[in-house]
């Protein structure tokens, strides 16, 4: 079985060019989990594999993530053999703020009758959750407000940061079995983002070793990570993945 984490964006919320932050888990090939879903995601996805994510995980509810939602909604509402079989993993801390984002406009449709979440199956989670006979651990972050951020890992695969400063405590707990780690890094940092300075100033050498960095500001910014010595993840680019470790059923 081969793995792989295929990069449909890769960009801050300003860069355009390189697409919003989301990423698809592949397993032999075909996908697994979308993980955020941003203005252009459901573009790529669907240009990638020629039809709608079945499995979605939200990080966090900024818009560069969660805006192709609506347009998600209309693509499954309106297919009847996909209308509510669409999975939505998400931290429950963060459903109320999605509520708010994509479902709370009055009338999910101009004829009515319709709740927003009909179209989907919806699943908050606390610690984790199962999807396709795998336990993805969910693990909170340090974007713009403490309980709006959750990364997610697959144990001995990957950890996925979501947008956040640096989290050496969760990378310590998660990410320390040989995962590719896909990190949320910029040129230079802010109180909701990590620069690269943090990254050598927070982590061991060995963890970033093993580090994709993704949400960085520009081309331009993505030669200056290179040149500081990382890789960066590209639009498009597929990366593979060590195999998961065998999760047990009381996992979680």
């Amino acid at each position: 079985m081969t793995w792989n984490l295929h990069f449909l964006g890769t960009g801050a919320a300003h860069a355009v060019e390189l697409g919003s932050s989301a990423v698809v888990v592949e397993r032999d090939g075909a996908p697994l989990l979308l993980v955020d879903c941003g203005p252009d995601t459901l573009d790529r996805y669907v240009a990638a594999y020629g039809a709608p994510p079945a499995a979605l995980y939200i990080t966090h509810v900024h818009m560069d993530h969660v805006a192709g939602m609506e347009r998600l909604f209309f693509r499954l509402w309106f297919d009847e053999a996909l209308r509510g079989r669409t999975k939505v993993y998400l931290h429950a801390a963060l459903l109320p703020w999605l509520q708010g984002r994509v479902a709370d406009y009055p009338g999910a449709l101009a004829e009515g009758g319709v709740n927003y979440w009909e179209a989907f199956h919806l699943i908050p989670c606390t610690r984790g959750f199962w999807h396709e006979g795998h336990w993805f651990d969910v693990f909170p972050t340090r974007h713009h407000v403490q309980g709006t951020s959750y990364g997610l890992a697959l144990r001995g695969s990957l950890v996925y940061t979501g947008d956040t400063r640096p989290v050496p405590e969760a990378i310590a707990l998660h990410g320390m079995r040989g995962e590719l780690i896909a990190h949320d890094c910029g040129v230079v940092g802010n109180p909701s983002h990590t620069g690269v300075d943090d990254l050598e100033r927070e982590y061991p050498d060995e963890a970033r070793s093993r580090m994709a960095l993704y949400h960085y500001g520009s081309a331009a910014d993505g030669d200056v990570l290179v040149a500081r010595g990382y890789r960066i993840a590209h639009p498009g680019e597929r990366l593979p993945l060590p195999q998961p470790e065998p999760t047990h059923p009381t996992a979680g």
